[in-house]
């Protein structure tokens, strides 16, 4: 086998790299062409339009970047204490502008923003940029304004934010400046426009669009494509864009002429994740993906001739996807792939139709994502041509490629003039056709400070200083809730804009604000206080493990599983209907022998504790009975087969249970039959039934005043019923159009419904009712996800908060409750690692009020049971936080009677306040005035001596001597230029 037309050859001066491109030439054996050394498992290369002038005098150019070396820098120099996320998606991690780094961090949702010449004592300044309710897929920095910064994400929103100049947690904006979607799908990839400061090009799914950032529409979108889309890329000219799919296709597209591709051929024959990049011409871009063999494969092609790849050549096999990062001017190539340590650097001359080998550099990290930084950022008169920067999993490595030169000075055959910051047009004058460039400006030092750029698309207010002291509240108006600004955030998230809003409920929002929040919220949106809750899985020394014989079918109504303070009741897979009863006041490991049960002898179909007995447990199960089990002080020691009571009187199975929240041994069930029976325990007797349902019961709730119930039904039907006046509904509305199945709540003191459900396309959503306008359907509408899980949701009404995860997810949603827009203030949500089998909520009580802890969850994973915290950053933890908690209610005593209740009688809570002993309410601390450091003037007048300097000169020697960046005098020696040799 041989390479008939086609010439690879080794570099004639780059001491041991490879070249590949076109030459005429006989037959030559590849074997003997391939150097043994590097990682190269085959060339494949294909001629066109070769002459063989132009091979020959190609074979003999010498290269300006041959002798380009790359620089690892000492530990010292890296950006370490990061945390980078380990989620996949098409984008690259990390993003460089020439002040600001961005990265893709361990918490969905979260960047890292560090700035780009940290040093010394400030590299490890790495602040949080909380963005999204969900994973940041993919981020771009203006090409032009070095701090306005574009991030889409799963949850299928396009945000633009305006990052300061100092990345202090506290400066970081709260809100975005634009906000742009939601989209059909999640956002997978973003870019902007290489010559317009206003547009913007995302690829969602099949869907590729082109934005208008100031009017804040699509101009165009993008269409023909057969699969996902993969990347997506801008000629350098900004007149056409390239997209790369996952149907193997290449696409070009002029998008001002029309929205189908101009042209298309066959890229790469595997369909994995496949990148695309533009030379410095409109003629040529390069691509990078995967062969049938799943090897790493690079192509260059000319748009003049599409049909085919000018050159292609292969690497190593890898599963990680291969990042190709261009520096078009240069026509440096480097080339890394995730979760390996080696990168390439390769010299592009699309003229010549070559790719040659320059160098290549084994890192001690595994690659996570890379970027370049911008060429105005390099260190020119170190003849830095490129710094790479190279994400891995707790650091950020910084790779210099120098070109050694004798002089320290400007170089001008190595930096050509580069892109400046200033646009050549606005996003309308692009679109009407003006394809005019970007002004270029010089690299040279003595030629600097050149023009720069800020856009107006987000004002600088949103992230200057004097935003950031909007957030401190007049002595005249303390609000303590102002102090979680200052406290790290986990993942600060924004105020989500719910696909469909309607009327206002009220003049007033259910959640008082102060006068200082409501300015703040004028100028940056509102936003929740809850919005940097962090969820915390507790030591393992608090976990329930070895658990066995989990049963993990229980019905979609059910939750799976249900606690108290002090039990916990787990179905069980074993025949019979056995439900295990655990101590959570007894963690650890179970043992292996057979746990003591109850015997319900049908399989459960629902199971909840009674809110005013601790030790009364109500199973629902396939024979349309309730079992009412009493479990013993001392816990289940013995297997119980026979229950304390039984409730009969349904005639098909039964769906879910609820007890009243507010009279004792009152108890509603639904079932298959279509109806709603409410229960006296006492008695044992059934008291009310309710009708009008015409399908399957999906969930049931009763009002927190415990006067109404609401359902939701498989007829698509939301309805409220009045149990004690009449067995028809009172209200009647529209429901979610999905039929997989709902769960409704109530919510903001009784005021609103709360349902979770789907769409016609499956997807989750979240549907918010005025209890009193339920026929006028939602007032507002929020779509989440695409999951098979109903969202279980939980509210406290004490926060407004409203917590939400479905069995098998991976992740608890957070949001605050309003009657009016938004409606939906979004908050950062838990993530696990795992899918959990069911999650179940304590009692307030069961909250750590020292360390700002607004509720406490136990999830149940296949084998064990964990508690899982949820707490709001605070500063000043010595303080009882009491905006967060205000006097809750004693929901575990009864208000009523059975009796009382089914007589007609109303009654409500008494209140507890949850204020610990010797704890201050933190508003009413002492507000601490800023103070400013000086050191005393003995400092600067104390005459040194003699010892204390000697010790100084010796500290500075040593520094020095250990000073190992300093180059050895060999280091600068350069070969003889081509022309000296006359």
């Amino acid at each position: 086998m041989g390479v008939t037309e086609v010439g690879v050859r080794r570099g004639l001066r780059g001491g041991g790299g490879w070249e590949v491109g076109r030459s005429v030439g006989r037959e030559v054996p590849l074997p003997l062409l391939l150097p043994p050394p590097l990682p190269l498992l085959a060339v494949h290369l294909r001629a066109g339009f070769a002459l063989a002038s132009a091979g020959a005098m190609n074979r003999f150019k010498v290269s300006k970047f041959r002798h380009t070396e790359a620089r690892p820098p000492r530990r010292e120099a890296w950006i370490n204490d990061i945390r980078a996320g380990t989620a996949s998606s098409y984008g690259n991690h990390i993003k460089s502008s020439c002040s600001l780094i961005a990265f893709n961090t361990d918490r969905p949702g979260t960047l890292g923003i560090v700035p780009l010449d940290c040093q010394g004592k400030n590299k490890r300044n790495v602040a949080s940029l909380g963005c999204h309710s969900d994973l940041v897929t993919d981020f771009d920095f203006s090409p032009f304004d070095d701090h306005l910064l574009a991030t889409g994400s799963a949850d299928k929103m396009i945000k633009l934010w305006r990052l300061p100049t100092a990345t202090a947690n506290q400066d970081l904006p709260s809100a975005p400046g634009v906000v742009l979607g939601p989209e059909d799908f999640q956002v997978d990839v973003l870019k902007f426009h290489p010559t317009s400061d206003t547009v913007l090009v995302s690829a969602s799914n099949k869907a590729v669009k082109v934005w208008d950032l100031a009017l804040q529409h699509t101009l165009t979108e993008m269409a023909t494509h057969g699969d996902q889309v993969q990347s997506v890329a801008w000629s350098s000219d900004g007149v056409l864009l390239g997209t790369s799919c996952k149907d193997k296709q290449l696409r070009i597209f002029d998008p001002r002429r029309k929205p189908a591709a101009s042209q298309s051929t066959q890229g790469h024959e595997n369909h994995k994740d496949s990148r695309l990049v533009w030379t410095n011409s409109q003629e040529h871009l390069l691509s990078t993906g995967l062969n049938q063999m799943r090897e790493h494969e690079v192509k260059l092609w000319d748009t003049r001739c599409f049909s085919s790849a000018l050159t292609s050549f292969t690497l190593n096999t890898s599963p990680g996807s291969l990042i190709p990062l261009l520096d078009a001017d240069s026509g440096l190539l480097i080339l890394g792939g995730k979760g390996e340590n080696l990168i390439y650097c390769c010299e592009v001359s699309p003229q010549q139709a070559t790719l040659s080998q320059v160098n290549q550099c084994v890192l001690e990290t595994k690659c996570r994502g890379m970027a370049l930084v911008p060429r105005r950022a390099l260190a020119v008169l170190a003849c830095e041509v490129l710094r790479v920067l190279q994400l891995s999993e707790s650091a950020i490595v910084p790779v210099s490629y120098v070109v050694p030169r004798k002089s320290v000075e400007f170089h001008e055959d190595l930096f050509s003039d580069a892109l400046g910051s200033v646009p050549a047009a606005n996003g309308q004058a692009w679109w009407a056709g003006d394809n005019r460039q970007v002004q270029r400006v010089s690299l040279n030092p003595a030629h600097r400070p050149h023009a720069s750029f800020t856009s107006c698309l987000v004002p600088t207010e949103l992230a200057s200083p004097a935003a950031a002291q909007l957030q401190e509240v007049p002595a005249s108006d303390p609000d303590p809730s102002e102090g979680s600004f200052s406290s790290p955030p986990s993942s600060l998230t924004s105020p989500s804009t719910p696909s469909s809003l309607g009327r206002s409920l009220s003049s007033t929002s259910g959640i008082g604000t102060s006068s200082s929040q409501r300015s703040l919220q004028s100028l940056l949106g509102p936003s929740s206080k809850f919005r940097h809750a962090q969820g915390t899985v507790l030591h393992r020394d608090t976990h329930i493990t070895n658990l066995k014989g989990l049963n993990l079918t229980t019905p979609g109504e059910s939750d799976g599983f249900c606690a108290n303070r002090l039990h916990v009741a787990v179905p069980l897979l074993s025949t019979g209907g056995q439900v295990a009863v655990l101590e959570l006041q007894k963690p650890g490991r179970l043992p292996d022998t057979a746990l003591p049960t109850l015997q319900n002898g049908v399989p459960v179909t629902d199971l909840t504790w009674d809110p005013f007995d601790l030790y009364r447990l109500a199973v629902a199960g396939e024979d349309a009975r309730i079992r009412l089990w009493r479990v013993p002080p001392e816990g289940l020691q013995e297997v119980l087969t026979t229950p304390e009571a039984v409730l009969t009187g349904h005639t098909e199975k039964i769906y879910s249970l609820r007890f009243h929240p507010l009279a004792s041994d009152v108890l509603a069930s639904s079932s298959y039959d279509m109806s709603v029976r409410v229960w006296d325990i006492r008695e044992g007797m059934e008291k009310i039934r309710l009708q009008g349902h015409r399908d399957q019961i999906f969930s049931m709730a009763w009002s927190p005043d415990g006067q109404f119930l609401a359902t939701v039904c498989k007829d698509g039907k939301v309805r409220i019923f009045d149990p004690r006046r009449s067995p028809e509904p009172i209200q009647e509305g529209p429901g979610p159009e999905g039929g997989r199945g709902a769960r409704v709540v109530w919510v903001c003191d009784g005021r609103c419904l709360l349902v979770s459900g789907f769409d016609s396309r499956s997807e989750r959503q979240l549907l918010l009712y005025g209890a009193e306008s339920l026929a006028g359907g939602p007032v507002a509408v929020l779509g989440l996800d695409v999951a098979p899980s109903t969202l279980l949701p939980h509210y406290d009404p004490d926060t407004g908060l409203v917590l939400l995860t479905g069995k098998g997810d991976t992740r608890v949603f957070v949001y605050e409750l309003l009657p009016e827009v938004p409606f939906f203030l979004e908050c950062n949500s838990f993530t696990s690692p795992d899918p959990h089998k069911g999650f179940a909520f304590l009692p307030k009580t069961e909250c750590e009020v020292q360390q700002v802890e607004f509720a406490r969850g136990l999830r149940l994973r296949q084998t064990s049971l964990e508690p899982v915290a949820f707490r709001l950053p605070r500063v000043r933890k010595e303080f009882f936080q009491d905006d967060v908690y205000p006097e809750t209610a004693v929901c575990w005593e009864p208000a009523l009677s059975a009796a009382a209740w089914l007589g007609g009688a109303n009654g409500q809570h008494r209140r507890l306040n949850l204020q610990p002993p010797g704890m201050t309410p933190v508003s009413e601390a002492p507000r601490e005035a800023p103070t400013r450091r000086t050191l005393p003037s003995s400092v600067y007048l104390e005459e040194k001596s003699d010892e204390q300097k000697k010790e100084e000169l010796l500290s500075a020697m040593v520094a020095k001597l250990g000073n190992r960046e300093d180059p050895l005098p060999q280091d600068s020696f350069e070969g003889v230029d081509e022309d000296e040799w006359d």
